[in-house]
């Protein structure tokens, strides 16, 4: 592709064209494309697979570390899923042109709040194929048009999938332009996306934290982000030590490259000699290494000592880092130092501390008694998820229909005058 500024351009006009179609597109009609996408994957299955195969067999090829493959790689199981988002999609309330807080004023006037679109949404995501058929459904049901940008590992994949998403979207009446997989794998092209701020409302990047602080850095349209996935989870001395081992074990062992996997352990030392030994023999025999601190490598001798650096580090691997401490308000103090504001969680069954962790705890998902890993639209009940956001402003947390969507003041008069 030779000229990637003129071909971004286009993709960027033919958006803001289907954005104002999407704006207006009605429940029904959105509805109906979610769900011809959806039968369009299952039908498609064994197409996606082999295109899939491409992909890994290539990044594999190319020396591409093994969570990275992880992510990229698509089952029939994963291909499922998908699908299944994109029908939880449809059966989600529609929010566009909802009006609330509607309220008189003294002047006879009613003002109230109307959902509307965001317009069209530049997504920009590495690796994971999937986030394809999640972006576009959540965009779609939302009334906004998007322009994909999928990580070069992952092109027949993610072509494959857009080529269902389009074929769904013709069935349904709605322009095949409402969503566009960027078909080059020129990295000029996340450049041009992300200046395109005549035709682009908001940019959303999913991957490491070197692409995401480039486009944070380089952006010149608002950007929803976080840039890593520091998370802690607390073992209260007042934990179910059962309840507690499982879901120490969970929040770091289930999956390991993933924004929402436990990278720090923080264990209260009244408790720390029944938990860490049986978690410590959990790990050790799935292969995850522990950095901890002088307290817990004295309990376990097979522990290297953390650095300073170490609790500051997403790991994304099977690695862990362990802190004995005092008591909750170490553990509160050590996140507010090292956490990202992604997930922390308590394990106990003090209720009153519980809710402490709750309130002071800042971070976009705060937990009681349940693993990191539930940080995840899909499992919020928002159907999917286009990413997720520990920024303060607009979105916070996994961002699904709601965060695509912004507020536009209405008000309703019958012939008054301002005097």
């Amino acid at each position: 592709m030779e000229n990637i500024k003129e071909y971004m351009q286009q993709v960027g006009q033919s958006a803001r064209a289907a954005s104002r179609i999407m704006a207006q597109a009605e429940t029904a009609v959105k509805n109906r494309a979610l769900t011809e996408i959806a039968a369009q994957l299952l039908n498609q299955s064994a197409s996606l697979l082999l295109a899939n195969e491409q992909d890994v067999a290539a990044a594999r090829a190319s020396g591409l570390d093994a969570a990275s493959v992880d992510r990229l790689t698509l089952t029939v199981k994963t291909v499922q899923g998908m699908a299944e988002g994109l029908l939880q999609i449809a059966q989600l309330p529609d929010l566009i042109g909802a009006i609330t807080d509607l309220n008189f004023r003294p002047s006879g006037i009613q003002v109230g709040k109307m959902r509307v679109p965001l317009g069209v949404i530049g997504i920009i995501y590495e690796s994971r194929p999937n986030v394809t058929a999640d972006a576009a459904g959540l965009c779609l049901k939302s009334g906004n048009a998007a322009i994909l940008r999928g990580g070069s590992e992952a092109i027949h994949s993610n072509q494959a999938i857009a080529a269902c998403v389009h074929a769904g979207l013709k069935a349904a009446g709605l322009p095949e332009t409402a969503v566009q997989v960027v078909a080059t794998t020129d990295r000029a092209a996340v450049g041009e996306l992300i200046t395109l701020k005549d035709y682009v409302d908001v940019i959303v990047p999913r991957g490491g934290k070197s692409l995401i602080a480039r486009i944070t850095e380089e952006a010149r349209v608002p950007v929803i982000k976080h840039l890593d996935g520091i998370c802690h989870v607390y073992i209260d001395d007042e934990a179910d030590l059962l309840k507690a081992i499982r879901i120490a074990d969970n929040a770091k062992t289930h999956r390991y490259g993933v924004c929402n996997a436990m990278e720090t352990l923080l264990i209260a030392h009244k408790v720390a000699d029944e938990v860490l030994l049986p978690l410590s023999r959990i790990y050790i025999d799935k292969g995850v290494e522990l950095r901890g601190d002088a307290a817990a490598c004295a309990r376990v001798p097979s522990m290297t000592l953390a650095t300073d650096e170490d609790w500051r580090t997403e790991y994304l691997a099977p690695i862990l880092s362990v802190k004995i401490v005092a008591d909750m308000d170490e553990a509160i103090e050590h996140i507010r130092l090292y956490s990202s504001q992604h997930t922390d969680t308590i394990v106990t069954e003090n209720y009153s501390r519980a809710l402490r962790f709750l309130r002071e705890v800042d971070s976009s998902s705060v937990m009681v008694n349940a693993s990191t890993r539930f940080a995840d639209g899909f499992e919020y009940g928002l159907g999917a998820e286009i990413g997720i956001s520990t920024d303060k402003i607009h979105a916070r947390g996994p961002v699904g229909l709601e965060g695509l969507t912004s507020q536009k003041y209405i008000v309703l008069g019958s012939g008054q005058i301002r005097i």
